[in-house]
């Protein structure tokens, strides 16, 4: 089944990458359960595949979905987002220097810093919603400057043309994490970038049943190195995972819509509670950055990031009342999460850094699920008392 490329992202997400099984007909790809491909004779293969670790045709699928949904040429699927985020680290070398965003997921600021520091990479955190810090911070030796908007779990939104163009001003990659927005919201490839970084497991699977990772580009050059180290490393997601995510990417638009519609509401509630010192949220007119979220996403998104009136006391004892939000770790779910970045998700980041951002004892972040806003708003009053 040929897709046009502008098709609008409904119809893409529901059917690029995909055709009806040949063999059977079946209408979804179907879960090609081997490790190995039979050879016609040595070195001469049937069709494409060889061997899973190399390339699945439900994979493949998949891997064509996610590029289609990006606005870009080639897609990649790893067994998670850092596994991910590992391989474009891995496009560089020893000496070269990395901006990384100030404010990034604790996983994200764990890899590169005590994985890859230690082999040489340089690294420099700036904010880079500050433009001018931004660019007093590149070097010639920065090769890669890695962006994530919006931001984990400040809710920071960097505008990303403007900092493409001082990236490449300078000849160093760009790098997005776009796990927060999803392809739906935003496509940072047609904003200038050359990689987009996606955690699988969050919104494009959407169900808190998978874990995978994805990068998308278009330069066929950083896809061919990409898929080299994807060969090398073997960080490939398992095929069940494959069938997961491509059942996933079909509801993504239907899902995103309700996370932005609740979190809105939800966002608006917090707003004006007694009890809740402040609240960052994209779609809110008090967000410092609320223009540029408005430039360059389509919605705002199922992340909120409040500050409650007290201390870690307070904190603990909302999280522990709520009923409809589950304190766990992890986000973008059809069910609404709740949790202590201090404490659980960046709890590897140094103090003093997460006191710089402001990830402090009384922070609390919310994913915005899909079920009955008024009930997710009823939990949270109850529970913030």
């Amino acid at each position: 089944m040929h897709i046009d490329p502008s098709a609008r992202f409904a119809t893409r997400a529901i059917h690029a990458g995909q055709s009806p099984d040949p063999a059977t007909g079946a209408i979804c790809t179907p879960i090609y359960q081997t490790s190995t491909f039979v050879q016609a004779s040595p070195g001469k293969i049937i069709g494409e595949y060889d061997y899973s670790r190399a390339a699945n045709p439900t994979r493949t699928a998949l891997e064509a979905n996610l590029a289609s949904l990006e606005g870009g040429r080639h897609g990649l699927a790893f067994s998670s987002g850092v596994a991910a985020t590992g391989a474009v680290i891995h496009l560089l070398k020893a000496g070269d220097h990395v901006l990384l965003c100030d404010d990034v997921y604790g996983g994200t600021n764990r890899i590169f810093h005590r994985v890859f520091q230690q082999l040489g990479i340089e690294i420099t955190l700036v904010d880079m919603t500050d433009h001018d810090a931004t660019r007093a911070a590149m070097r010639p030796e920065t090769k890669l400057v890695w962006i994530e908007t919006p931001t984990n779990p400040m809710l920071k939104i960097v505008d990303i043309a403007v900092l493409a163009e001082i990236a490449k001003s300078a000849g160093a990659m760009v790098a997005v994490d776009n796990t927060f927005a999803s392809p739906y919201l935003q496509n940072p490839l047609r904003l200038g970038t050359d990689i987009v970084c996606h955690s699988m497991t969050k919104y494009l699977g959407g169900h808190s049943d998978a874990i995978g990772g994805a990068l998308i580009v278009n330069d066929d050059d950083i896809h061919k190195r990409l898929k080299f180290i994807q060969l090398s490393e073997g960080a490939v997601p398992g095929i069940q995972e494959c069938f997961l995510f491509l059942r996933s990417t079909k509801t993504l638009h239907v899902r995103m819509d309700r996370h932005c519609e609740n979190a809105a509401k939800v966002a608006r509630f917090l707003e004006a509670h007694k009890k809740v010192e402040k609240v960052l949220y994209p779609g809110l007119e008090s967000h410092p950055q609320h223009a540029i979220a408005r430039k360059q996403m389509r919605g705002f998104g199922g992340m909120i990031t409040i500050y409650l009136k007290g201390g870690l006391a307070e904190s603990r004892a909302m999280l522990e009342t709520v009923r409809i939000f589950a304190l766990a770790e992890s986000l973008g779910g059809v069910e609404s999460l709740i949790e202590h970045p201090a404490i659980m998700t960046h709890a590897s980041v140094p103090a003093d850094q997460r006191a710089k951002l402001g990830i402090a004892d009384n922070l609390v972040r919310l994913s915005v699920g899909i079920e009955d806003v008024d009930d997710l708003i009823a939990d949270l009053e109850r529970a913030i008392g």
